[in-house]
């Protein structure tokens, strides 16, 4: 049995659950606004300020974007 792979499937499947879970948010708070049923807070709010801060940090803004973006990427 290979252990550390079935971890890393199971990693990659929770990954790709919380990625679609994460645009059906962005995407039911873009249609009905903040008071959607299951989404506790500001979902584009949040992303909207991530990448106000990522900017905002210069050279280390882009490594990690660079970085997040390789990682999303890899998962295909």
């Amino acid at each position: 049995m290979d252990v550390l792979g079935k971890i890393k499937s199971w990693v990659m499947q929770l990954t790709e659950i919380g990625l679609a879970l994460l645009a059906l948010g962005i995407v039911l708070q873009l249609l009905f606004g903040q008071n959607v049923a299951f989404i506790t807070g500001d979902v584009t709010g949040n992303i909207m300020g991530l990448v106000a801060e990522l900017g905002g940090a210069g050279v280390i803004g882009l490594v990690a974007i660079a970085i997040i973006l390789h990682l999303l990427g890899k998962r295909a």
